[in-house]
C-alpha cells in the first residue's frame, strides 16, 4: 500500500474525519487531504505524531520501504516488537527487548549473545552453529561496530590481542593479568573521575562502543580495576562496587 492508501486506511479505523485527525497532529484539513490524494507527504515531525497517534512505525506509514532489523540483536523488525522511547515514540532501530524505555538493556556483546543462544539453539541451530552465527553477524550492527575498518575476524582478533599485550605491558600493580577483551557500550562504564581541583570529568563516549574487562583486585578488599580501550587510548581505572568512587590509574593514547 502507498502511504496515502494507509494513512486513509488508519484514519477510517481509528474513527476520525480529516479534520479530527489535522487537529490532533497540527496541521490544517487540507494538508490531510492532500495526503491521502497522494499530493504530497507528512514531514518528519508531522510523520511521528501520525506514528504514535495510530500506533505504527513511520516504515509502515511509508509502506514499508525498508527491512527494519535490531541493530543491537539482529532481529527483524514488526511494529508489535519495535522499541520505543520513555514519551511512547518508536524507535525503529531497535526491538523492544534490545532498548526499553529509553534505556538500553544489553552492554556486553558475550553476555546478549548467550542470551541469544539459547533463543535460537534447538531443531534446526545447535549451540555451537547459533554462537558462530551471532558473533560474525553482531560486530556488523550499528549498535557494535566500532572495528569495521579491520577487515574480518581474524584482523579483530588480532587487534584485541595487541590491545592485551599493551595493557598488561604497563604492569600495574595489583592488577592481574588481562586474558580477554569484551564489547562494552561506553554509556555502561563511562565513569566521573574527580580532579584535584574538585571538578568532575569522564573520558569516554556514552555511544561509541569500547573493549574492556573487570579484574578483581590483588590486593584484595572490594576494589576492581576496570579496563576500556580502543584504536586511540588505553584507560585503566579502579573502582568499588557499582562503580563506586572510581580513580583513573592510566589514560595512554596510543
Amino acid at each position: 500500500m502507498e502511504t496515502k492508501d494507509i494513512i486513509l486506511s488508519l484514519r477510517t479505523k481509528k474513527g476520525l474525519s480529516q479534520d479530527e485527525l489535522a487537529e490532533k497532529v497540527f496541521v490544517t484539513r487540507q494538508a490531510v487531504s492532500r495526503w491521502e490524494n497522494g499530493e504530497t507527504t507528512p514531514n518528519t515531525e508531522t510523520l511521528k505524531l501520525l506514528s504514535k497517534l495510530f500506533d505504527v512505525s513511520i516504515n509502515t506509514l511509508l509502506g514499508s520501504p525498508r527491512q527494519l532489523v535490531c541493530q543491537c540483536c539482529g532481529m527483524p523488525l514488526e511494529d508489535a516488537s519495535i522499541s520505543r522511547e520513555s514519551d511512547g515514540f518508536f524507535n525503529e532501530e531497535y526491538c523492544r527487548w534490545c532498548y526499553a524505555d529509553g534505556e538500553y538493556m544489553y552492554h556486553n556483546m558475550d553476555e546478549l549473545i548467550e542470551v541469544c543462544v539459547r533463543n535460537m539453539a534447538g531443531e534446526h541451530f545447535s549451540d555451537e552453529q547459533a554462537r558462530e552465527y551471532m558473533q560474525n553477524m553482531l560486530p556488523k550492527l550499528s549498535y557494535w561496530k566500532q572495528y569495521k575498518y579491520l577487515d574480518g575476524e581474524e584482523r579483530f582478533e588480532q587487534f584485541k590481542q595487541q590491545l592485551i599485550s599493551e595493557i598488561n605491558g604497563l604492569n600495574i600493580e595489583g592488577m592481574p593479568e588481562l586474558e580477554s577483551l569484551n564489547a562494552l557500550v561506553g554509556g555502561y562504564i563511562n565513569l566521573e573521575y574527580r580532579l584535584p581541583n574538585g571538578r568532575t570529568v569522564k573520558f569516554l563516549d556514552d555511544n561509541a562502543t569500547y573493549l574492556g574487562n573487570q579484574l578483581e583486585s590483588e590486593f584484595g578488599g572490594n576494589r576492581c580495576f576496570g579496563i576500556a580501550a580502543n584504536m586511540e587510548f588505553l584507560l585503566v581505572c579502579t573502582y568499588e562496587e557499582d562503580g563506586a568512587n572510581p580513580e583513573l590509574v592510566v589514560y595512554k593514547k596510543r
